[in-house]
């Protein structure tokens, strides 16, 4: 009997049947980076935030989760690997879904820069530190994307099997490190938690608005099991499951951590020492005190594979949406080619390794600082191109089922979207308002970088509508490619 899962795709056609439900959420977790938000963002989450940061990531998770009810649902319909422009296309028309995924193809791209950038710095640190080879940290990010590239190049079930390896080693000695916190300090058990889930502290007090800026950038790149949806086994079931694990896995595990260094300090003292010139130091000086000199030689080294499978993660999403709009003809046709042997987007994914090995050149050719001068601002547009094309594709799910509940009830695909759709958009308009501390820079100039997602989303709108007036073939072929399926289908698949 032959395994029709595995049959030779057709020309022009991802590898099917390649992930199953843990590839594709080792692929979503490593793009959000446990450990480089456990060192990162949780010093700063206590620093401008306060106590309550245990909280608002648990609170930011149940937003994302109220999407992922809709969201998954209309993935059993809507299946292509440019996700978010197949369901704002399905759901709320062609032109906003072109719009939507310009931003996010953008979104994607500067967080591939800003996270070898970032991947750089830190390798320059670990390597000098631990073994005396001091290269400066554009040698370290130009070889990190060659590896990139040719893992980006190859089947995707081979990069994801190198993120099963490097996240599971990242997220146990996180989890080691946390659960010996707790063992050693039960005494502050109480009082800090307390403290942490306090709704007064996580939504009423004065830096809860910087809370959800930590809190939603956490999680970037979940949406990205819908984008493996052609490559997935049974994606119908695949999917929604690694969705919900993904998000659910994420949420408990940065709370926990988050709630581990309150215990680890006492809620005053967590404070205290992120109000200090040793703030970035919080999670280091946890793990030596609760295990030893070698946790903290060992987050060193995971920190950088860290940044490593966060940026494969987003290289293969980001080339996948290249890929998507590619065969739309939104871009050149060439990078809608797959390779004849490996079934990869392998054009798109060369086309991204340049692009960023440009960028990073260019970075070190004007001396640019990989953190400060590069590293944050292009976080702060990832972060905020994303969170708002998360937004309009919950809205989309609204307006797919809108008319059609296609069976399901009105909580899943009408109420929970509708409360997913409000938290995102509410925290884009908070990712706006506090967008300095993302960026790292202060002034006009935040406008200037944030304008680039309006502009950008405003500018593929256009895009469709003068399509859709000057080129009425080009414009009914679009979206030819997504598929839709409708109730029937997807209960015969069952």
């Amino acid at each position: 009997m032959v395994d029709d899962t595995l049959t030779k795709p057709a020309q022009g056609a991802l590898a099917g049947g390649r992930l199953g439900v843990f590839d594709i959420v080792f692929f979503v977790v490593s793009a959000a980076a446990p450990l480089t938000v456990a060192v990162s963002s949780a010093p700063l989450a206590f620093l401008v935030g306060g106590i309550g940061a245990p909280g608002a990531m648990l609170a930011s998770g149940v937003v994302l989760i109220l999407f992922a009810i809709g969201f998954t649902a209309m993935s059993r319909f809507v299946r292509n690997t440019g996700a978010f422009y197949a369901y704002a296309a399905a759901g709320l028309g062609k032109p906003i879904g072109v719009g939507v995924a310009f931003i996010t193809i953008v979104a994607y791209a500067f967080l591939c820069i800003c996270f070898y950038a970032l991947l750089g710095f830190y390798a320059n640190l670990t390597f000098a530190h631990l073994l005396g080879i001091d290269l400066p940290w554009g040698v370290w990010a130009v070889l990190s994307i060659l590896v990139v590239g040719f893992l980006g190049y190859r089947r995707i079930d081979v990069g994801a099997k190198v993120l099963a390896v490097l996240l599971t080693a990242e997220v146990t000695v996180l989890l080691v490190i946390s659960l010996a916190i707790v063992f050693e300090h039960g005494g502050t058990l109480v009082e800090a938690t307390s403290a942490s889930f306090d709704p007064g502290n996580v939504f009423l007090a004065a830096g809860s608005g910087a809370l959800f800026v930590f809190g939603f950038g956490a999680f970037l790149g979940f949406e990205g099991t819908v984008i493996y949806a052609e490559e997935a086994k049974r994606p119908d079931r695949t999917v929604p499951r690694a969705t919900y694990i993904a998000v659910a896995f994420l949420a408990v595990f940065y709370s926990f951590t988050f709630w581990a260094l309150t215990v680890a300090f006492g809620a005053k003292g967590v404070i205290d020492l992120a109000n200090s010139k040793d703030y970035e130091e919080m999670m280091f000086i946890a793990g030596d005190r609760a295990l030893g000199a070698w946790a903290g030689v060992a987050m060193q080294i995971l920190i950088v594979t860290s940044f490593f499978a966060s940026v494969l993660a987003f290289h293969n999403a980001c080339a996948r949406y290249i890929f998507s709009l590619g065969r739309e003809r939104l871009l050149p046709r060439v990078f809608a080619r797959t390779h004849p042997r490996m079934s990869s987007p392998h054009v798109a994914s060369l086309a991204l390794t340049i692009l960023s090995l440009v960028a990073i050149v260019l970075a070190v050719v004007m001396n640019s600082d990989p953190f400060l001068g590069i590293g944050l601002w292009s976080y702060a547009i990832g972060v905020a191109g994303l969170v708002f094309a998360q937004g309009v594709a919950a809205v989309s799910v609204i307006g797919f089922f809108w008319k059609d509940r296609r069976g399901y009830g009105v909580w899943r695909v009408l109420v929970a979207p509708i409360l997913g759709a409000a938290g995102l958009l509410g925290a884009f308009l908070i990712i706006v308002t506090h967008f300095d501390l993302v960026s790292g820079v202060e002034g006009p100039i935040n406008w200037l970088l944030i304008a680039c997602v309006p502009l950008v989303f405003g500018g593929g709108i256009v895009l469709g509508l003068v399509m859709r007036r000057r080129s009425p073939e080009r414009y009914a072929a679009l979206t030819q490619s997504v598929q839709v399926v409708n109730a029937e289908e997807v209960a015969g698949q069952e």
